[in-house]
């Protein structure tokens, strides 16, 4: 401290030497170093004698410090600070002074073009809503529909034939025609812009169109990467982007098919049963299980009692091919029918149809041991069977009132879309359009008369539920699908288990794609055979996924040009591909899935069903059945290092990608600068989603059996003095319920209560005991003795007719670029919990690493927030 003092001595005057100290000494106290509080101390002296700080500029720059230079600290330096200041200096004359009047100027030009489009966009949506009256009206365009009524019907097929030639040949033309590189940049550009507009006016027209805007880039790109971008002169380069190109192939028929498959989605809405009770037909209801605990089944039992519907017309089984005891103890005190067979061979199919052997109903309602339905569920499904006498199947969604492992593990629960919220909610919808729907083997009502037209439930392949609708489309029946939750079941706790059941789904498509494929054999239309195949070949994403993955790397590592063209041409023609898909996919399947959030998907899964998917392909009979567990707990928050192994493989080679590419660009030839560094940025985009398949593999802690859902329904509470308190239930599960009271102090911890609840115009009386109890919130737990009781409770909450209808819609829309950010929030999230998860030689290194990212990052300069009054 002397030393300093002497040095201060010998460069200043005493007078303001006391300021001096005084800085230093601040400096000190906020755990500042004594050689960076001497080194700006000094370095404040040395400004303040070359520069004129008293004047009124350089003190107009003092007081907006903060404004100007919002991530440095005049408190609190840091070591290199001198260097941030000049560097936020250069950006200040560079952007602020010089190109702020020009950025605000466009920035109002924008809001202005803004408003306006918005207002086209009105009156475009406002014409096109009364398009349909003004067309009924027309006399000109009814005198011309039934002119073309009464055309021979042969005229009109050849009509229709002729002009879907002619279109079809405008598209190949405008597919396949070539461009100069800005005359490709002028097209885009204008179906962009279109796109734009049109991905703002509701309704199910401009959808359309936005798939056609698609489908012309699409088209354009394949076109163009089969006939321009293959390097034939070099053998490297022509295997690797044949690979890439096949990969491409793939995905680009999986979005034709896609749109094909949604294109129309048909909302089908229950349909009215017979007045009279006599005319109902028989059900059996069926609920399988395995190895599956009693605590999960017995909610599924206690629901399927209380379905609404004349108990001499139903029937419940449990089916038990774990032949246990207490299982059929617990039919016997329960009152239904109890089936163990004595072998075992085909698993859930199996089961299925040996008791189909001693069943005698009409029809046969399947439900997963942990599916629990609502009380309606037959009153809403059963009408249809009386108004389509070809009706064999008619599904429900498959709703999970538990978090699934992506939702827990990235606490995305009810925030973004569930993983199956897009096959159930628009996939299966779209299907019921082409009369297509898949049998999920759950949640569903089939006609027994036509399961036994067909040997019953089919056993030949692992997904035996596909197969059978399969089955019955190709005897000509129909399907049908009502996209309204009707059941909710436990979703799988682990990843794990989560990923051996897409194993197993996999391996069934792909089994049935070589057994059975749906685009050979009689009975199927075309538009059925599209549906079932874009569903098996959804399941081969392993393979190009990995592709995708690692493509860049090629490049990189061996200088093979994947795609053979110049750097600005892949930019026009890859770019408006992803992005149309992007917005299109983002207008039909927003309420569904998010944007960016299928690459994660498709990743964690890809290493996975690549190997057993291939091997289906060759060998459809090797494999076994594997039944996914439910109702299991997660002790301690943790890495699954097994799972993610392959996840950190490639994490390693796109970060050594990184290496490579920064090589090249300091030692490599200058005109291949663009394609290195279109390459780091693909490897760049690949390590985020890598990273967001990290954070999924960290399963979050679950130490509950029941998962508690949420809820908000009066309620009331009565205490042993006979006082009785209104209430809020804010969530419940099978063994309690959380209330709010209101006000606390009403209830003690030990306290025997009574829950009153209403269902229509019925009260329950519940007793249970008071479990904890947290200011006006009191946890309790239910004392349900009797099955009355029991069932009585599930009606009252799990199984409430409305209980899952309204879950989709707290589910925001999608916004592409928000979830963009949310991905690349994720991505780097999945990189910090695998430092913090890492071992401690790991850790030290890594983190080190981290520190000195962001050392470097620290220098960038900030954008300077303006002020709004220059804004507007």
């Amino acid at each position: 401290m002397g030393l300093l003092h002497s040095g201060f001595n010998a460069i200043i005057p005493a007078a303001p030497l006391s300021k001096v100290s005084k800085r230093y000494t601040d400096y000190r106290q906020q755990n500042v170093s004594p050689v960076v509080s001497f080194l700006y101390c000094a370095g404040y002296v040395l400004l303040w004698t070359l520069f004129c700080f008293e004047s009124p500029s350089w003190q107009k720059v003092r007081e907006k410090q903060l404004e100007w230079f919002p991530q440095l600290s005049s408190s609190r330096p840091r070591f290199a600070d001198g260097l941030r200041y000049a560097i936020q200096s250069l950006w200040l004359v560079i952007i602020r002074q010089e190109k702020q009047p020009s950025f605000l100027f466009i920035r109002r030009k924008f809001t202005e073009f803004k408003a306006w489009c918005s207002h086209r966009n009105q009156a475009i949506t406002r014409w096109l809503n009364h398009l349909p009256k003004r067309i009924q009206e027309n006399e000109v365009e009814s005198r011309s529909e039934d002119r073309i009524k009464s055309l021979n019907p042969g005229v009109r097929k050849i009509t229709f034939i002729v002009c879907s030639v002619l279109a079809a040949v405008l598209a190949i033309i405008c597919i396949s025609q070539p461009f100069d590189l800005f005359a490709q940049f002028i097209f885009v550009l204008l179906l962009w812009g279109i796109a734009m507009v049109t991905r703002r006016i509701p309704g199910r027209f401009p959808s359309l169109i936005m798939i056609v805007l698609s489908l012309t880039i699409s088209c354009r790109y394949i076109w163009w990467r089969y006939t321009s971008t293959l390097n034939w002169d070099d053998p490297l380069s022509l295997v690797c982007g044949l690979l890439l190109l096949a990969a491409e192939t793939y995905a680009w028929v999986v979005l034709v098919l896609g749109y094909f498959q949604s294109i129309w989605p048909l909302h089908r809405k229950p349909a009215p049963l017979p007045e009279n009770l006599t005319d109902w037909p028989s059900v059996d209801i069926m609920v399988p299980t395995y190895n599956e605990g009693l605590n999960v089944v017995k909610p599924t039992i206690y629901a399927a009692l209380g379905i609404d519907w004349p108990q001499d017309k139903r029937t419940i089984y449990l089916l038990d091919d774990g032949n246990r005891p207490e299982f059929k103890a617990f039919a016997k005190e329960v009152g239904i029918r109890y089936i163990a067979r004595p072998t075992h061979e085909h698993a859930k199919a199996g089961n299925i149809n040996y008791a189909l052997e001693q069943a005698t109903s009409e029809f046969v309602a399947i439900f997963d041991c942990d599916h629990v339905p609502t009380r309606s569920f037959l009153q809403l499904t059963m009408g249809w069977f009386f108004k389509d006498k070809k009706l064999a199947m008619l599904q429900t969604p498959h709703h999970f009132f538990s978090p699934d492992p992506f939702e827990r593990n990235l606490g995305s629960f009810r925030h973004t879309p569930n993983e199956g919220s897009l096959f159930y909610g628009l996939v299966q919808d779209g299907n019921d359009m082409w009369n297509a729907t898949f049998f999920c083997g759950s949640c569903a009502i089939m006609r027994r008369s036509a399961l036994d037209e067909i040997n019953g439930i089919a056993v030949e392949t692992v997904t035996e539920d596909a197969h059978t609708s399969l089955r019955l489309h190709r005897q000509g029946y129909t399907s049908a699908y009502i996209r309204i939750p009707l059941a909710a079941g436990l979703a799988t706790e682990t990843l794990s288990a989560h990923i051996s059941q897409r194993i197993r789904w996999a391996r069934g498509m792909v089994q049935i794609f070589r057994l059975d494929n749906p685009l050979f054999g009689k009975g199927l239309r075309l538009a059925q055979r599209l549906c079932y195949a874009n569903a098996m070949l959804h399941f081969l994403s392993g393979i190009p996924r990995l592709i995708f993955l690692t493509a860049p790397l090629a490049f990189l590592f061996f200088h093979a040009y994947i795609i053979f063209a110049p750097a600005l041409a892949i930019a026009l023609y890859v770019l408006p591909h992803m992005i149309h898909a992007s917005l299109t996919n983002s207008r039909i399947q927003g309420k569904f899935r998010h944007s960016f959030w299928s690459e994660i998907y498709e990743t964690v899964l890809a290493w996975y069903i690549a190997r057993p998917t291939t091997v289906a392909l060759f060998d459809p009979l090797k494999g076994t059945f594997n039944v996914t567990a439910k109702g299991g707990l997660v002790e301690e928050s943790h890495l699954d290092w097994v799972i993610s192994r392959p996840y950190f493989v490639l994490v390693s080679l796109n970060l050594i990608g990184i290496v490579a590419g920064i090589w090249k660009l300091y030692s490599g030839p200058i005109n291949e600068i663009p394609t290195v560094l279109v390459s780091m940025v693909w490897v760049a985009y690949n390590l985020i989603i890598l990273g967001g398949a990290v954070a999924v593999s960290i399963e979050a802690k679950q130490i509950r059996h029941s998962p508690r859902i949420q809820i908000s329904m009066p309620a009331a509470i009565s205490r042993q003095d006979g006082h009785l308190f209104p209430c809020t239930l804010r969530d419940y599960s099978d063994g309690g319920v959380g209330i709010e009271m209101g006000k606390p102090d009403l209830v003690n911890q030990g306290d025997e209560l009574v829950l009153i609840l209403k269902r229509g115009d019925r009260e329950f009386a519940f007793r249970c005991v008071v479990m904890r109890v947290f200011g006006a919130m009191v946890g309790v737990k239910l004392q349900l003795k009797t099955t009355q009781e029991n069932i009585d409770f599930m009606q009252c909450t799990f199984a409430r007719a409305d209980t899952w209808a309204l879950w989709q819609e707290g589910v925001p829309q999608d916004k592409p670029m928000q979830s963009l950010a949310d991905v690349l929030k994720l991505g780097f999230r999945g990189y910090q919990r695998m430092v913090e998860y890492s071992p401690p030689f790991i850790y030290s290194i890594l983190g080190r690493m981290a520190s000195v990212i962001a050392w470097l990052i620290s220098f960038l300069p900030h954008r300077v927030n303006q002020p709004k009054k220059e804004v507007a």
